[in-house]
């Protein structure tokens, strides 16, 4: 199977009402704005898109009202997120009937598969539909590691094409490109990497910082693809406290909270996730209020 994903694809987050209820018109607009900021394509209902905080229908609600609105402009991918095989079967073969234009594909939640059970759940899932599937692997957060020997048994199902990178480690990129021979698309799913991962072969970036910063995404990414590693640096290096947000393990909260200060969004989450308080918050606005007092100048790096 080809696809050519390659560029910024922002997790995008999922708005809500005052009392937590999904508040599709202000997600889409949000869309809208990201689209209008150049992005490549978009994840729907990924980890910053609080998946596993959505009953079934209301993920496949969310998928039909964010695919319509898009119109066919850039692809649509949604995070699988389920806590069983079974389920993540059903709901990839859901996503294919809506239209959706691939799969990020995450480990069964809560339970630490071994080798043999994540890669004959993967397996599972991509046998389930005909969708492009991407593989997320990030063992820091769900314990399990996907590994370049287990990507190459992976690579006999042909639907499974891309590979979100987000162990923390870049010489994974070197690893994989070195055992796989240009296989899998990859992608950089670790925001404060995704320089390093570029200049190690990544083409793709899957951002959750992009939701409160577009533009600065944008020529960030631009720099780097134009090898402009002098700009690209000096922009990375103001962006970089930033980026460490989407490390961590209140990433929601503080992307969201990122929205919020730039007037890009609401910062409510579901429960079990609360609004931020005390030194957390402080801490956390210090951050984004230091970056937005020393915010670039954008057309500095496009008149060059």
């Amino acid at each position: 199977m080809t696809v050519t994903w390659s560029g910024v694809f922002p997790a995008l987050t999922t708005q809500f009402h005052p009392d937590e209820s999904l508040d599709l018109d202000s997600t889409a607009r949000h869309l809208e704005r990201l689209i209008g900021s150049g992005i490549h394509g978009v994840i729907l209902l990924g980890s910053v898109g609080e998946n596993t905080a959505h009953d079934y229908e209301e993920k496949l609600l969310l998928l039909r009202e964010l695919k319509a609105a898009v119109r066919g402009r850039i692809p649509v991918l949604s995070g699988v997120a389920e806590f069983t095989t079974a389920a993540a079967c059903r709901y990839a073969r859901d996503c294919e009937r809506i239209g959706i234009d691939g799969l990020m594909v995450l480990p069964a939640m809560v339970y630490p598969a071994d080798r043999r059970e994540a890669i004959a759940h993967f397996r599972s899932v991509a046998r389930a539909c005909s969708l492009p599937v991407m593989i997320y692997n990030n063992p820091p957060s769900y314990q399990v590691d996907v590994t370049p020997d287990m990507f190459r048994e992976l690579a006999e199902e042909p639907n499974i094409v891309a590979i979100k990178e987000s162990s923390g480690d870049p010489r994974r990129i070197t690893d994989l490109i070195n055992e796989l021979e240009g296989r899998f698309l990859l992608f950089c799913g670790v925001d404060d990497l995704v320089l390093e991962s570029v200049m190690l072969g990544a083409t793709g970036w899957v951002s959750g910082l992009a939701n409160a910063f577009p533009e600065e995404n944008r020529v960030l990414w631009e720099l780097i693809q134009a090898g402009r590693w002098t700009e690209a640096r000096q922009l990375y290096r103001w962006y970089t406290p930033l980026l460490h947000l989407d490390t961590k393990p209140k990433l929601v909260q503080y992307i969201k909270l990122c929205m919020a200060e730039t007037g890009l969004g609401s910062e409510t989450t579901r429960a079990p996730r609360l609004r931020l308080e005390g030194a957390e918050r402080d801490q956390v606005l210090q951050v984004i209020r230091r970056a937005l007092a020393t915010r670039p100048d954008l057309k500095v790096y496009s008149q060059q």
